[in-house]
C-alpha cells in the first residue's frame, strides 16, 4: 500500500507502533521498522542519555526509518530535543502539551513532526502550528488519554473533515480489520500501542504482559481525570483509587495516593499490586505474546482478508 503516510515516513505499511512508556525501547522500535511499519522510541520513560543510547542502538538494529515519541510535559524536554537533533532523528511524535513549543524548532532541523490529539479543537491547533500529520487518539486507547471520552470511530470522521494534513488513527486498533475500519473512516494510517506491548521485544515486564493476556471486556477503565486521565488495567492499585473516589477524595488526596513512579513500578518492574498498569481496551482481544514482526504480518493478512470479504451493496 502506498499513501500519504507511507510516503511521508518512507515505510511499506501505514502502521505506526506507539511510543509507549516502559514498553517502547530500541528492540521493539527496530523490529517494527524492519517489518515495514514505523517503530517509535518512547522517550517519556527515558532519561536524556538513556534516549541517546536507545537511538544509537536502534540505528544499528535497522536501516529503516524510525522515530521518537516525546511527551511535551517531560521535565528535561530541552535535553531530549537536543539529543534528537544531535542524533539526527528525522521523525518526532509529540504529545501531552502545546505543539507550538517545539514544532518550528524540530522542522528547522529537518524533522517530520506529528502531534497526538484527542479532539477536533486540538487537531486544528496542531495543524496551525505546522505539524506534518495528526494522530487522533480515541477513548479506547491505553495510557494517558483525553477527557472527552470520544471513541475512535467517532473521532476519526470528525477530525478528517476538519484538517487537510495526513491523519493517523489510534485507540482500540489491534487487528487488520480494525485498521481497515479506521482507513474506511478517513484515516491514512494507524498507530498501534497495546498490541505491541504483548511482544517479546517490548521492554515492559513479563508479569505485566501476562496480565494483559488475562484481560477481558471491562478489565480496563479511564480514571484520574482530575489529574491526568489514564486508562488502567484493574488491579489492587486501581481499586485503591476507586475506593478514594467513593469516599469523595480531593484531587490533593488522589495525588498523594498516586505518588511517584507508579507506571514504572507496574509496567517495568512488574509490581502487579502497587503498580500502575496502563493498557487499552483492546487488551481483551490479546491472547498470545508473539514477535512484533508476526503482528505486522498478521495485520496485513487479516486486513486483506477483511477487505476481500466486503462486497458492494446494490
Amino acid at each position: 500500500m502506498t499513501n500519504s503516510i507511507t510516503e511521508l515516513f518512507g515505510i511499506r505499511y501505514p502502521i505506526i507502533q506507539a511510543g509507549m512508556v516502559w514498553a517502547s525501547g530500541w528492540r521493539l522500535a527496530s523490529a517494527v521498522s524492519n517489518a515495514g511499519g514505523l517503530g517509535l522510541l518512547g522517550a517519556g520513560s527515558m532519561y536524556p542519555e538513556v534516549l541517546r543510547e536507545h537511538i544509537q542502538k536502534c540505528k544499528k538494529a535497522t536501516d529503516k526509518p524510525f522515530g521518537v515519541n516525546v511527551p511535551l510535559l517531560y521535565p528535561d524536554i530541552d535535553q531530549l530535543m537536543e539529543i534528537i537533533v544531535e542524533e539526527k532523528v528525522t521523525i518526532v511524535f509529540t504529545a501531552a502539551g502545546n505543539p507550538k513549543l517545539w514544532t518550528e524548532h524540530l522542522k528547522a532541523h529537518g524533522c517530520i513532526v506529528v502531534h497526538v490529539v484527542s479532539s477536533v479543537k486540538f487537531a486544528l491547533k496542531a495543524q496551525s502550528c505546522g505539524v506534518d500529520a495528526i494522530v487522533a487518539e480515541g477513548f479506547e486507547a491505553g495510557g494517558h488519554n483525553g477527557r472527552e471520552e470520544t471513541t475512535t470511530l467517532t473521532l476519526i470522521p470528525l477530525i478528517e473533515k476538519a484538517i487537510h494534513i495526513p491523519l493517523i488513527a489510534a485507540g482500540g486498533i489491534g487487528s487488520g480489520p480494525a485498521m481497515l475500519a479506521a482507513l474506511a473512516l478517513g484515516a491514512d494510517g494507524v498507530q498501534v500501542g497495546s498490541r505491541f506491548v504483548a511482544t517479546p521485544e517490548a521492554s515492559s515486564h513479563d508479569r505485566f504482559k501476562a496480565e494483559i493476556l488475562k484481560a477481558e471486556q471491562g478489565s480496563t477503565e479511564l480514571t484520574l481525570k482530575e489529574l491526568t486521565p489514564v486508562r488502567l488495567l484493574k488491579n489492587p492499585f486501581y481499586h485503591q483509587i476507586k475506593k478514594l473516589y467513593t469516599e469523595g477524595a480531593s484531587p490533593e488526596k488522589l495525588i498523594e495516593a498516586l505518588g511517584r513512579g507508579r507506571a514504572k513500578k507496574g509496567m517495568f518492574e512488574g509490581d502487579l499490586i502497587e503498580g500502575e498498569l496502563e493498557i487499552g481496551q483492546v487488551a481483551a482481544q490479546i491472547d498470545q505474546i508473539i514477535p512484533a514482526t508476526e503482528i505486522v504480518e498478521e495485520f496485513i493478512k487479516t486486513y486483506n482478508a477483511a477487505l476481500n470479504k466486503l462486497k458492494p451493496m446494490t
